[in-house]
């Protein structure tokens, strides 16, 4: 079970870190070489516990037509959390130190816009619209479903840490991906993130 109140205490040490450079604009952009990541509370201790129900193993989005694989993401060494290789664009990430997808508190999907490989699996999630279905399956083969409630694209100067990562009662979902122009780096300047929450039980 987590401890929603150690990492809501710990969401606000990483106002400082940066958010979300992993994706790239696809052919032609200049790449970051580095695995560049969102801002989380690090080292918070506050991650699943043995117990916990089965890992999420796939999300589905109708509307955007992805239906992909969930890596496991962890923490990079700065704190940060990890992205999935530019080499599996086309596949998502569950972050593992969130919530399970459709237990209570706030789970988080990570998924690149383009790579140099080409369009990545969040690329078209800007055209999500508020009451589209996500559905997420478990590797036990049980499907929580979610419905969008909002969108927001927000600098990575000013990523919402906590309204991302932050403590929450309702068993919720935050699709994050790049967004935006590109600085001088070829790194995206902006953040899309997608708010949703479990529909039923």
């Amino acid at each position: 079970m987590h401890q929603p109140g150690r990492r809501a205490a710990a969401v606000s040490l990483l106002a400082l870190l940066v958010s979300l450079t992993g994706c790239s604009s696809g052919a032609g952009a200049r790449i970051s070489g580095d695995a560049s990541s969102v801002p989380h509370p690090a080292s918070s201790g506050a991650g699943p516990a043995p117990g916990r129900p089965a890992d999420p193993a796939r999300v589905k989005i109708a509307a955007i037509g992805v239906d992909s694989a969930l890596l496991p993401l962890g923490l990079n060494e700065d704190g940060t959390v990890e992205v999935p290789p530019a080499e599996k664009g086309g596949t998502a990430g569950w972050y593992t130190g969130s919530a399970v997808p459709g237990e209570r508190g706030a789970a988080v999907i990570i998924g690149h816009n383009d790579t140099r490989f080409g369009r990545a699996v969040f690329h078209d999630l800007r055209a999500l619209r508020a009451g589209a279905d996500i559905a997420v399956r478990d590797a036990a083969g049980t499907t929580a479903h979610f419905t969008v409630t909002a969108t927001e694209t927000v600098s990575k100067k000013a990523f919402p840490t906590q309204k991302v990562y932050g403590a929450t009662r309702t068993r919720a979902l935050r699709l994050i991906t790049c967004d935006g122009t590109f600085d001088a780096q070829g790194h995206p300047v902006d953040n899309l993130i997608v708010y949703a929450e479990r529909t039923g039980r």
